[in-house]
């Protein structure tokens, strides 16, 4: 069952930390405006600092279902929107042969044959043969979801130019049966990882949020969220240590998801103590580069280096 709209940005925030997500005033704000004014939410920020899960978290918090686009480059209406299942209608074609045939044994021309076998499209392109891809999933759902569009900016730009009909109507148009408009209107979540710059036309038609690495505090605060089970004292220098790299000149500094999964290999490693042992075996788990791990090493004087 979905639950009514928030009232105010701090309902907001508190449905969002019931889900675990720590969300700041702005993030609430734009989350609570989106949803006032019923425009997609446009999130932006370097990868793996909770964009995507803002999205789940919302779907939690509302009780909806999360819809997913996933966008890469090629992606396009047919895989984001629908296709006809043509193997389907072949079979019910086959089954239906003798129907068919009856059908069309009184008809004394081709033309008359072909006008009669046209009464019957209807049959082989309804909504039984349609299949329903993320777009129009979200658009005829009978109850309200949540749409993630992720990584927008992986997509190509005709892509992006056939997504802003959808999310300026929400409806589309299938040529065998008309217009389909939203039964509810979902909610909207645009994330970018900010690889491309995104068409002005597609911000006008949304809010923007932009989420940036949290502060020290906020971090520490997520990490004995989502990792109960790691000493205070030890998740502080883990936090502080990641911020200290985050400081350095890298090719990919650690995300917060990255400091998540390091805090969770410290304890299952039942560290007590970030020594220079345990963080030379885990520092990988932080950096994703050979240049990263070796400019990390020498930077913190790890031994070796």
């Amino acid at each position: 069952m979905t639950t009514a709209p928030y009232d105010s940005p701090a309902a907001v925030r508190e449905a969002l930390g019931r889900q675990q997500y720590i969300a700041n005033d702005e993030i609430a704000t734009t989350v609570y405006l989106s949803q006032q004014l019923g425009k997609p939410l446009l999130t932006e920020g370097p990868a793996g600092v909770g964009k995507t899960e803002l999205a789940k978290a919302m779907a939690a918090a509302t009780g909806r279902e999360l819809i997913r686009l996933q966008c890469y480059e090629g992606l396009d209406e047919t895989k984001a929107l629908y296709e006809w299942e043509y193997a389907k209608q072949l079979l019910y074609t086959q089954l239906l042969r003798d129907k068919l045939q009856e059908t069309l044994a009184e008809a004394h021309t081709l033309a008359e044959a072909a006008d009669r076998l046209a009464e019957e499209e209807d049959v082989f392109f309804s909504m039984r043969f349609l299949l329903q891809r993320p777009l129009l999933r979200a658009i005829l759902s009978p109850e309200p979801v949540v749409l993630l569009i992720d990584e927008i900016d992986r997509a190509d730009a005709e892509f992006e130019a056939f997504l802003l009909e959808v999310l300026s109507d929400f409806q589309v148009s299938v040529p065998e049966l008309g217009t389909l408009t939203a039964i509810h209107r979902p909610l909207v979540i645009l994330t970018s990882n900010n690889t491309r710059e995104l068409s002005e036309a597609l911000k006008r038609r949304c809010l923007y949020l932009s989420i940036g690495y949290p502060s020290l505090t906020q971090e520490l605060a997520v990490v004995r969220l989502k990792t109960p089970k790691l000493a205070p004292e030890l998740a502080r220098q883990a936090v502080e240590l990641v911020h200290r790299l985050r400081s350095m000149d890298l090719r990919k500094a650690p995300s917060i998801s990255e400091t998540l999964d390091w805090a969770a290999s410290l304890v299952a490693l039942n560290a007590r103590e970030l020594d220079e042992q345990t963080l030379e075996n885990t520092l990988s788990v932080l950096l994703k580069h050979e240049g990263d791990l070796q400019k990390a090493r020498r930077g913190m004087g790890l031994a070796g280096w």
